[in-house]
C-alpha cells in the first residue's frame, strides 16, 4: 500500500506545517486561506458532479443514501469517535472533531480515492493516489491551520479507509463498470459541494449521513441500465 502510506505522510506533514504556522498567522490570514480552501472544494464538488450522466441515478442515491444515513445517525458516530480520540490525544480547542470530520471527508469522497486504491490493489503502480496525495498534502495545510489537531489525527481513518479498499480491489473492480464509477464520482462530487457550504459557513450540512449514497450509485447504476431512460 505504497500510494495510501504516502497519502498519510502528505497529510501529517501538511497537517504539521498548518499547525506549526497556526500560532503566527493572524485570524485574518488564518479566514482566507480557509476561504479559499472552501472555493476550490466547492469548484471540485462541481467538477465532479457534471460528470454525471445518468441524473435520476445520482439524485436517488443522495436522497435514499441520506435517509438510511441520518436514520443510522453516521454522523453522531463520527462525532463520538472525534470526541473519543480528542481524550487520548488530550487535545484542547473546540474544532478537533470537526477538523478530524472535514478533512476525512475531503479526503476520501473524491474519484481519487476509489480508482487510485483499486489501481494500486490490481498491481498498477500508484500513480493516481500519488496525485491525490500531493493535493491532500497542500489541503493538510490549510485546514490544520484554522481546524487544528484533528485534521493531522484524520491520517488515521484515512489509512483504514483507503488501505481497506485496496486490499480488497480485486474483489470490488470486477463489480464496477465504468458507467458506476462515472455515477459515483458524480454522487461524491454533489456530496463535495455539501462540504464545501459546510466549509464556508454558508449552511451545515451532515455530510457523513450522506455516505451510504456511494454504496447505492452503483447498483442504481445498474437498474437505470436495465430501465434506459434518458434526463
Amino acid at each position: 500500500m505504497i500510494g495510501t502510506l504516502f497519502n498519510v505522510a502528505t497529510v501529517i506533514i501538511g497537517s504539521l506545517i498548518g499547525l506549526a504556522i497556526q500560532s503566527k498567522m493572524p485570524e485574518r490570514i488564518n479566514k482566507i486561506v480557509f476561504a479559499c480552501l472552501g472555493v476550490f472544494t466547492l469548484l471540485l464538488g462541481f467538477k465532479m458532479a457534471f460528470e454525471g450522466q445518468q441524473l435520476l441515478v445520482v439524485l436517488f442515491s443522495l436522497i435514499i443514501g441520506s435517509v438510511i444515513g441520518e436514520a443510522i445517525d453516521i454522523d453522531s458516530y463520527l462525532n463520538k469517535l472525534g470526541n473519543w480520540l480528542q481524550t487520548k490525544f488530550k487535545a484542547k480547542g473546540s474544532n478537533f472533531t470537526e477538523g478530524l470530520v472535514t478533512s476525512f471527508l475531503l479526503f476520501c469522497i473524491g474519484p481519487l480515492t476509489f480508482l487510485g486504491c483499486l489501481e494500486e490493489g490490481l498491481g498498477s503502480p500508484p500513480n493516481q493516489l500519488i496525485t491525490k496525495s500531493i493535493m491532500d498534502g497542500f489541503s493538510s495545510i490549510a485546514l490544520s491551520s484554522a481546524m487544528g489537531l484533528g485534521v493531522l489525527v484524520s491520517a488515521l481513518p484515512l489509512f483504514l479507509f483507503q488501505g481497506g479498499i485496496t486490499l480488497m480491489a480485486t474483489v470490488i473492480e470486477p463489480l464496477l463498470s465504468n458507467a458506476m464509477i462515472t455515477e459515483l464520482t458524480a454522487t461524491g462530487g454533489l456530496m463535495i459541494v455539501a462540504l464545501a457550504f459546510n466549509i464556508l459557513e454558508m449552511k451545515k450540512i451532515k455530510v457523513a449521513n450522506m455516505l451510504p449514497a456511494l454504496a447505492l450509485a452503483p447498483p442504481f447504476t445498474h437498474l437505470a441500465t436495465l430501465v434506459p431512460y434518458a434526463v
